[in-house]
């Protein structure tokens, strides 16, 4: 199976989060995920969150790295990575209904197949992955539920 991995180095800016989510459609659509499929909209929505965490709570560059296995074949799964300096792990938060953020990790939990994090040098690399089925009565949309132990948790990156 053929696997295309990309990446893009992100500044410690709020720009850079609307400059990920730009190059990885361009990434996704380079692969064979059409800009319009379920998938490819939950996808940048993942980027999305994950760079969002790195730039707001590290203040360091990060690394994004997109994996994309088998697109082209109509079944894939797809990795997102986010690689940045700060060795502090995801930390659970309980929020209350008028709280503006924090709820960046709960979306992905609820939104990815799989999901996770590991330490790396004296940093840390949050990922996600996706699947794509193209079966009866399952659409292009990923195949997982995507729920876990943590639903209704909201975690923080930092």
């Amino acid at each position: 199976m053929q696997v295309l991995q990309v990446q893009l180095e992100i500044r410690p800016d709020p720009a850079e989060v609307g400059r990920a989510r730009r190059w990885a459609r361009s990434r996704l659509a380079g692969s064979g995920i059409r800009e319009d499929e379920p998938l490819a909209e939950t996808l940048v929505l993942l980027v999305s969150e994950l760079v969002t965490n790195a730039v707001v709570h590290t203040g360091c560059p990060a690394v994004l790295r997109l994996s994309l296995a088998g697109a082209v074949a109509g079944t894939a799964t797809v990795r997102v990575e986010v690689a940045d300096a700060s060795d502090r792990a995801p930390v659970p938060r309980c929020l209350d209904g008028d709280t503006t953020g924090g709820r960046g990790l709960a979306l992905v939990d609820g939104l990815a197949d799989r999901w996770g994090w590991n330490p790396e040098g004296s940093g840390k690399r949050i990922w996600c992955e996706l699947d794509r089925c193209e079966r009866a009565g399952q659409g292009a949309a990923g195949c997982g539920s995507g729920a876990s132990a943590y639903d209704g948790l909201a975690f923080e990156a930092v």
